[in-house]
């Protein structure tokens, strides 16, 4: 796979609107003169940890460590490579990018992508206009508007019609230079088993583009609208570019809602989402189907931390939430459920309750453990004992899984009542089941000890005072002064680059980038004083003999007393340097038992 260009990849950098870009997620104020914050959007959290600098483009999060570029930020929350997310911002800021050193296969994949992409452009433009140009397609516009939906919004979604003659697409594209082998690609085109020749896999249906996050055309979902016409919904094939396990319907369309809102709320069929976003909550995502997979469930992760499934409450619908919470287990993902009416679907209540009553239901989400337990209660025969055992035999499992104490208190209570039986036996019969691994899940960042607060105040003081910290790098040792791999590194690489601390890191580096962010953003709060460097410097040296003298203790040596009469002199100057800073007044963390002596 070709590079691409550094120059491409600085412009893509400078191009960026840092605020723009994170504001989809939380919500910024001012927190300095060059830095922003807010509720962090990697962990939950009631107090802004989260900060960024517009002007540099860095983030930071004091809480749970997250930090990085304006690359790592979005490798963060697409789960995307470097790679990815280089090509995503280029793609949202209108950054044309230059790759070298391509090899002509890899070349010749990229251009008949590119090639797809264009020709599922012009399919999904084509079809937009026939819906609504074609007298062909009125039954079309009837049915769209029988489903409560306006022209608005099917012309935001690109919603189309497919002609009815078996090769009108074919011909159109072949005459505007695509081949039959990109038609068959494109999933636009599929061969007859009777002669060779190509036909439309689309006629006479309503379509529905699907679309990758960046807005790109990837496949259409179309559905049919005659009770001969089988089947009901047909998808692009499978292909380079399609897959329907992955997709879901709105994606591109609902990320920036579904930041905003900290949930994404996941529908069954295209008229759903349709009519959600209709109706202002532009959250909504559809799985096209009741089979929701593994990678369905990721992207709507992606999308947002908390997932609220609003499915038909018929037995398919209920199994593929069954499904969902399994594969939701494994990830650790807030699931939530919403009761839908037996008989109606989102787009039904919509049009039948209004957005205000669908919007209290969504408001009304239970926990998927609460939504399961009370399905296996009412499927239940609760009249003989034998019943009741069997049940609470099906409940065990549940209950003992549950790692939120309250939610399994309640739940517990719940069980009881229905069962009749005491809290305290349905709880000893469902214990707790450990976590894997130990804990619970979810991001933490494990508090900074003194000796750690002292190595970066240091670090950032460099980066603030470039002159006189060039020399202080330069002073210390990287294997004495630091005590971990990380903070060395860190001190290495501002050797080199201390007036611009992001610059050649290595794409995507899970953790010198994060560090290196939060660095920078101490820099820009952190009093900048030569003389508070000093004292920093100063305390390093003086954790330094203090971890040699117990070295020295342990193995017997005979230089113990040199080395005490050394860190006595350190001492001193440390304690000089204190007052002269404590003198002029910058503050920050200064005194020795503010900082590592160990």
């Amino acid at each position: 796979m070709a590079r691409i260009s550094p120059d491409s990849r600085e412009r893509v950098r400078d191009t960026v609107d840092m605020v723009d870009l994170v504001s989809a997620r939380t919500e910024l104020r001012r927190a300095g003169t060059s830095t922003l914050k807010g509720l962090c959007p990697f962990h939950e959290e009631r107090t802004p940890s989260f900060q960024i600098d517009p002007v540099k483009k860095l983030y930071h999060c004091f809480g749970c460590g997250a930090g990085g570029d304006v690359f790592r930020y979005v490798m963060e929350t697409e789960g995307v490579d470097f790679r990815g997310a280089l090509e995503l911002l280029a793609d949202r800021y209108g950054v044309a990018l230059e790759r070298e050193d391509e090899d002509p296969a890899a070349a010749a994949r990229r251009e008949r992508q590119e090639r797809l992409y264009s020709l599922l452009a012009r399919a999904a433009d084509y079809y937009a206009r026939f819906l609504w140009e074609s007298r062909e397609a009125g039954r079309a516009r009837e049915y769209l508007a029988s489903r409560g939906l306006d022209e608005a919004t099917l012309r935001e979604f690109r919603v189309g019609y497919a002609p009815s003659a078996w090769d009108h697409m074919y011909g159109r594209s072949r005459r505007a230079g695509f081949t039959e082998e990109e038609l068959l690609g494109a999933g636009l085109a599929q061969r007859s088993q009777r002669r060779p020749a190509l036909y439309d896999r689309f006629r006479a249906r309503v379509l529905f583009p699907l679309c990758d996050l960046r807005g790109r055309v990837v496949g259409f979902g179309a559905r049919a609208l005659r009770e001969s016409q089988l089947p009901k919904y047909l998808n692009s094939s499978e292909g380079e570019l399609y897959h329907k396990g992955r997709q879901l319907f709105g994606a591109d369309r609902a990320r920036a809602a579904a930041a905003r809102a900290g949930e994404v709320v996941v529908v069954e069929g295209y008229t759903d989402v349709l009519a959600l976003h209709q109706a202002g909550l532009a959250n909504a995502v559809g799985i096209m189907g009741t089979s929701m997979t593994e990678d369905q469930l990721a992207e709507a992760a992606r999308l947002a931390p908390r997932v609220v499934l609003a499915l038909d409450a018929d037995a398919a619908g209920q199994a593929a939430m069954v499904r969902a919470a399994r594969v939701a287990a494994r990830r650790s993902l807030d699931l939530r459920v919403v009761e839908l009416p037996a008989g109606d679907d989102p787009a039904d209540l919509v049009s039948g309750e209004g957005p205000d009553a669908v919007r209290a239901r969504l408001a009304e989400s239970v926990p998927f453990p609460r939504f399961e337990v009370e399905r296996l209660l009412s499927a239940a025969e609760l009249s003989t004992a034998d019943g009741r055992d069997r049940a609470l035999e099906r409940l065990r499992g549940l209950l003992g899984a549950l790692s939120a104490p309250l939610l399994r208190e309640e739940l517990v209570r719940l069980v009881a009542g229905r069962l009749g039986l005491s809290e305290h036996l349905v709880a000893s019969l469902a214990e707790p089941v450990p976590a894997a691994g130990g804990g619970e899940p979810g991001r933490r960042r494990v508090p900074l000890d003194r000796r750690q607060e002292t190595e970066r105040t240091f670090l950032a003081l460099c980066i603030a005072l470039p002159e006189p910290g060039r020399e202080a790098l330069r002073r210390v040792d990287l294997n004495q002064h630091f005590t971990t791999d990380l903070v060395r590194r860190a001190a290495a690489h501002l050797r080199e680059h201390l007036t611009d601390p992001m610059a050649d890191l290595e794409p995507g580096d899970g953790d010198l980038a994060p560090l290196l962010a939060e660095l920078s953003l101490r820099a820009a709060k952190q009093p900048a004083e030569p003389a508070t460097l000093e004292v920093q410097g100063l305390q390093l040296e003086t954790a330094r003999l203090e971890r040699e003298i117990a070295v020295a203790r342990a193995e017997g040596r005979l230089d113990v007393s040199a080395l005490a009469r050394e860190r006595n002199r350190v001492k001193a100057r440390l304690d000089s340097a204190i007052d002269r800073v404590m003198d002029e007044g910058p503050g920050g963390p200064l005194r020795p038992d503010a900082a590592a002596t160990t």
